[in-house]
């Protein structure tokens, strides 16, 4: 298929807007997980660092370069896709593709199907609300960033199973869904931390994927903005899709690494300052 075949571009080629408007983001915000680390008991660390949710503890070990411009770059070459959790992208006249099967190669997160993804008929039970008394949180309410941060300080008598509620609610406020650390975050997928072995089995991918496009597909590149969401997939896609752009300022962890998440080298002005607020 021929370049002309595709739909038109999101923005004219020439009139892109330019790279000179940041490009935020709220995951791994950097006093969450050392608050966690700090909370939790070495083998409570180490039970969640070995889960299916440990992938976000381990990328943030990575110490992650943040590329604004280039991402910046990636997303003003798209082109208009009706598909509501798809980008394209055009490089030359090479489409590439951001999809929850891109987003599950570069994660490792178990992106599979369940009916009602948004648990809209889960059960409000006596033991969620107790631990929501705990946490000191309106039981209507997802937990904010901020409100797992001062439970992490007030944890030390708390149940081993009540900590590690604590750590994967941390992992959901601030790497799956990953927005302003004060807002309140989903309260029934929150609630899923009160089984620790179901939760485990949930297509958490998929929540994070989704949070993620649609963060992106609503803002305008024109201005400063912060991308809710897991957004460092997006700069490991770029580097997929370029290749040669990889090969001269990032390499592959060693070993052949599961997810495929890459250790930037580039230390320059494509880094921007994580949001403080």
């Amino acid at each position: 298929m021929v370049a002309s075949e595709f739909l038109r571009r999101l923005y004219t080629k020439g009139g892109e807007p330019a790279p000179d408007k940041s490009i935020g983001y709220y995951a791994d915000d950097n006093r969450l997980v050392p608050a966690l680390r700090s909370a939790l008991q070495e083998d409570e660390w180490e039970e969640i660092y070995e889960s299916p949710l440990g992938v976000f503890l381990k990328f943030h070990d990575l110490d992650f370069g943040w590329a604004s411009r280039l991402v910046h770059h990636m997303l003003t070459f798209q082109i208009v896709c009706k598909q509501r959790y798809e980008i394209w992208s055009l490089i030359g006249t090479t489409p590439v593709r951001f999809s929850l099967h891109e987003f599950e190669e570069i994660t490792g997160l178990n992106c599979g199907y369940v009916d009602d993804l948004a648990l809209a008929d889960l059960e409000l039970s006596d033991e969620m609300r107790a631990f929501w008394e705990l946490m000191g949180v309106d039981v209507e309410s997802g937990p904010s960033s901020i409100e797992i941060i001062e439970a992490c300080f007030n944890c030390s008598s708390w149940s081993q199973d009540d900590r590690l509620r604590l750590g994967y609610l941390g992992i959901y406020a601030g790497f799956i869904v990953a927005t302003r650390p004060g807002l309140s975050t989903n309260v029934n997928h929150a609630r899923l931390v009160i089984d620790l072995e179901g939760l485990k089995e949930f297509p958490w991918g998929r929540i994070a994927f989704q949070h993620l496009i649609k963060s992106v597909k609503e803002k305008d590149l024109s201005k400063n903005i912060h991308i809710e969401g897991f957004v460092q997939a997006l700069q490991v896609w770029v580097y997929y899709a370029l290749p040669d752009f990889a090969a001269e300022f990032s390499e592959p962890l060693p070993n052949d690494p599961t997810p495929l998440l890459w250790l930037t080298k580039d230390q320059e002005d494509e880094r921007t300052s994580k949001p403080t607020c």
